[in-house]
């Protein structure tokens, strides 16, 4: 059995091996052969399927209601709705042609696209779906039954977990791939909360149990189930609150997750025949961060004031629009509106989608600001957390100016560091991509680091997991300002800390993102996602 002592040895190791340097990149493969990429699709061969309904154009709900959720009448749990849920979260939104190649778009953004998250629900007394454990494929639409429940529960309840497929990544980047993993689970957290809040439902994180108790839950440590096929790695469980009258709501046994008797069914397809490399260090860094039942860490609750935000457009609409962004117009200017905004929706309110985290806040930006209106180019700092403002101030570089921008709304704690031109030096730092200074500002996910997971290592996914959850937000409230985002995965981690005078580990960057203006490449065709059915 690993002690904490070994597995923060294992995880340091690996964070610091994977780190891009301006010298190296992280180990990753010499070549691709897009041709025989792994199938993005997981099935299980030979489990019963329940065609979900597609039934988000419904929905009316705007986008701007979100933030403001007790005016979003709640909908009662149903094939419809679970369909619903599923279909804005993990959904597909859009296929792809260039030519002769032809891609799939999710509402749930992903590493190069390539999608190692796996969806499951647990079904209890949801009426048309039997009792059990089901596989999502977005491909289709479609839950493939895994489990069959003996015994029927006694109240309704809805239950979402996730899984990462790792070598779907590592395929492509290596050992990189497990920071990417856990940058789409975030992401895929934060898309269930947004979908979740379109029918008036909360999402609860069942912190309760272990990451050997999911697996078990799920079927991942079937070993029968996946002769031959790609593992997948548990992730965690959500728990959907549909009716908040529900006395049984948060209230949760890991015994519960599969009642004794249960019948398994399904064989997993092999997603990758020939695969060219192997990368181990991914399977010990993820075994040294599986998480125990442990009661969750307390909260930090700080008081902002209430959001405003006055999207009329549907949700259902503006989720599926999501893209992104592969090339920025640097001529275009983003309004100072606009940016406040963006910030603003990256304080912790207890509201979508920060009501899923119950965490402290771990995770602060760095602005590279290029084209902002009224302010001026340069470093800007936004601490998440009023605690954390005086050990980054110290971590910092000591001429770092830490000024409030003149006309910045009181309650946002953005401070300007340093006023500099600095857009050939964040496109330098983003592994010399023109996104990293042609767009209206870049950001660099800034992460309290050693101490928490010196402690419990397995907080190092939960890092990745809250820096993804801030790039969703960022990617919805961009299209609800009429921009774009795009996510950054590779940009030269120590040359960022060195840039802010850091040094040890108490602080690291774990994502990049950029926001502007997208330009289209018209070549590329737009299909629907799901043409070959009919909406139900």
């Amino acid at each position: 059995m690993n002690t904490v002592s070994d597995a923060l040895a294992r995880v340091l190791a690996y964070h610091e091996r994977t780190k891009h340097r301006l010298e190296r990149y992280a180990a990753g493969p010499e070549t691709l052969d897009w041709d025989s990429q792994p199938d993005p699709f997981r099935r299980f061969e030979g489990a019963p399927a329940i065609r979900l309904p597609l039934a988000a154009d419904r929905l009316a709900t705007p986008f701007g209601a979100l933030s403001t959720p007790e005016t979003v009448t709640p909908q009662a749990l149903s094939l419809e709705t679970v369909g619903i849920l599923l279909e804005l979260s993990l959904g597909l939104s859009a296929w792809k042609e260039y030519g002769p190649d032809r891609w799939a778009l999710r509402c749930n953004p992903s590493s190069g696209n390539l999608h190692p998250t796996e969806g499951y629900v647990v079904c209890l007394s949801v009426p048309e779906v039997p009792d059990g454990v089901y596989h999502y494929v977005s491909r289709d639409h479609v839950l493939e039954q895994r489990c069959r429940f003996a015994e029927p529960p006694t109240a309704p309840r809805l239950f979402v977990a996730l899984s990462s497929i790792h070598w779907r990544e590592a395929w492509k980047y290596g050992e990189r791939a497990f920071r990417y993993c856990q940058l789409d689970t975030g992401h895929a957290i934060g898309a269930l909360r947004y979908a979740a809040a379109t029918l008036g439902w909360r999402l609860s994180w069942v912190s309760g149990i272990g990451f050997a108790e999911l697996a078990a839950g799920l079927g991942l440590d079937r070993n029968e189930d996946f002769s031959g096929a790609e593992r997948e790695e548990a992730e965690l469980l959500l728990e959907v609150i549909a009716d908040p009258e529900d006395a049984n709501s948060g209230k949760f046994d890991p015994s519960e997750l599969v009642p004794p008797g249960s019948a398994w069914s399904g064989q997993a397809n092999v997603l990758d025949p020939h695969p060219m490399y192997r990368w181990p260090i991914i399977e010990e860094v993820a075994e040294a961060t599986r998480a125990l039942a442990t009661p969750p860490e307390p909260g930090v609750i700080e008081t902002y004031p209430p959001r405003r935000t006055d999207c009329p457009e549907p949700a259902a609409a503006l989720i599926r629009q999501r893209r992104s962004a592969q090339h920025f117009d640097r001529r275009e200017v983003l309004s100072t509106a606009g940016f406040y905004h963006l910030l603003d929706a990256l304080l912790p309110r207890r509201i979508t989608p920060w009501d899923v985290w119950n965490l402290t806040p771990r995770v602060h930006p760095v602005f590279f600001v290029h084209r902002v209106e009224g302010l001026e180019p340069g470093l800007y700092a936004l601490p998440r957390r009023t605690a954390i403002e005086p050990e980054l101030r110290a971590a910092f570089r000591s001429d770092f100016s830490w000024t409030k921008p003149a006309g910045c709304p009181e309650h946002l704690p953005l401070f300007r560091i340093a006023e500099a031109d600095c857009g050939k030096l964040s496109r330098a730092l983003h592994c010399h991509q023109a996104i990293g200074s042609d767009c209206a500002f870049a950001l660099g996910m800034l992460t309290e680091f050693e101490p928490i997971v010196a402690a419990q290592p397995w907080r190092y996914r939960e890092l990745f997991w809250e820096a993804g959850l801030l790039g969703q937000v960022l990617y919805l409230e961009a299209e609800a300002v009429g921009i774009r985002g795009t996510g950054i995965g590779c940009y030269f981690d120590d040359v960022f800390h060195d840039l802010l005078g850091l040094s040890g580990r108490a602080f690291q960057s774990l994502y990049h993102f950029t926001v502007g203006f997208p330009l289209t490449d018209t070549r590329i065709l737009t299909l629907p996602p799901y043409a070959g059915r009919d909406p139900d």
